[in-house]
């Protein structure tokens, strides 16, 4: 693989990290589509397993419409490629904000994500994303449905 090759790679499994970010801030479920593989698995801390695409969208849909808004923050992404393999770890911040919520209207989760990806015919697909907590602040409540 050329240098030019990898360095493509590393930005187009960069740009799955954003996309999803977009995608779940803006209740967008067609574009969350793009991010994964159809049989994809996600294990986000504190919630139930995700096995296939369906369930990744019913569980970001739950935890996610009913609040006034959410900003999810990617950056440090880090990516190892291995022909049509990768894994890669990234940072996320998410504000999450409720209006009215008793103890107040914001929820800040900070964690990680770890993925493993696949190359696909339409691009790099998560095929198993972790999401690991490392500090919250505020109103966990906001996120109480």
């Amino acid at each position: 693989m050329s240098d030019w090759a990898a360095v493509q790679d590393k930005q187009d499994i960069a740009e799955v990290c954003y996309r999803y970010g977009f995608a779940v801030d803006n209740r967008d479920w067609a574009l969350l589509s793009t991010c994964f593989t159809p049989d994809a698995d996600a294990f986000y801390e504190g919630l139930p397993p995700c096995h296939g695409y369906q369930s990744i969208e019913d569980t970001c849909s739950a935890a996610l419409s009913p609040l006034n808004g959410s900003q999810h923050l990617i950056g440090n992404v880090v990516a190892t490629v291995d022909g049509d393999t990768a894994e890669c770890t990234c940072y996320l911040q998410a504000q999450h904000v409720k209006k009215g919520a008793e103890g107040g209207d914001l929820f800040i989760f900070a964690g990680r994500y770890r993925d493993k990806l696949v190359r696909t015919a339409g691009g790099w697909r998560i095929a198993e994303r972790h999401l690991d907590a490392m500090w919250v602040d505020g109103n966990p409540a906001v996120l109480a449905g």
